[in-house]
């Protein structure tokens, strides 16, 4: 586990807190030496996709991939938190990175600039205009890579991060997971108020409704 690991380098720099850029540089060498990530697992798995597929139906090898990794990436995560992650992933791309239905057509993100591409919405949350593809690119540290190619944001290891990340941190509209839920659990009225992570009130009722679903299945699937 990963936990001890940080808490002894946050001993030994005097207590000061991680930056995601470090967490990441921390976690990417914990990855290439095999120590397991923090966090909670399924202890019954069986009863978690049931439930999740309530929301969803029948998925597919990369919806099923995209669900593992986000619940590897964000182990450490509030069951709320979890599963409005989940249910915002479900909404805007029904669980696989995908580009903007229309691509920005219409709309200031949707004209082509000095990348030779549009940062109209690409991942599972629809990260849109270049400064917020040049803030992910800056916090997970790609080196520029993202911010001269939007369409990094489709691979699925770079959509995760940038969702459990952003939600986390309030990368987005400044409004983040903790914001709106301090308990274990959300509820309906959190979940709605948690819209405003993503954007504004825009279906609020709707994926809180996802999230209160997901979120019977995370506890029905042992999520601890």
């Amino acid at each position: 586990m990963r936990q001890p690991i940080f808490n002894a380098i946050k001993a030994a720099r005097g207590g000061a807190s991680f930056t995601d850029a470090e967490v990441g540089r921390v976690d990417a060498l914990l990855d290439s030496l095999s120590v397991p990530p923090n966090g909670k697992r399924l202890t019954k798995p069986e009863a978690f996709w049931a439930g999740l597929r309530k929301v969803t139906g029948a998925l597919d090898a990369t919806q099923v991939d995209i669900v593992d990794r986000l619940l590897a990436a964000a182990g450490d995560w509030r069951t709320g938190w979890m599963a409005y992650a989940l249910a915002t992933a479900w909404h805007e791309a029904r669980l696989k990175p995908i580009e903007e239905w229309g691509k920005g057509k219409g709309k200031a993100y949707g004209a082509v600039n000095s990348t030779g591409k549009a940062p109209y919405g690409r991942g599972l949350v629809q990260l849109t205009w270049h400064n917020n593809y040049q803030r992910a690119d800056d916090e997970l540290e790609l080196g520029g890579k993202l911010a001269a190619d939007y369409d990094i944001a489709l691979y699925p290891d770079i959509a995760v991060k940038i969702m459990v990340r952003g939600m986390a941190k309030g990368w987005f509209t400044g409004k983040s997971l903790g914001t709106y839920m301090g308990g274990e659990t959300g509820t309906k009225a959190q979940f709605v108020q948690s819209r405003r992570i993503i954007n504004g009130t825009d279906k609020a009722d709707l994926i809180a409704g996802y999230a209160l679903t997901i979120q019977d299945a995370l506890v029905a699937g042992g999520w601890k």
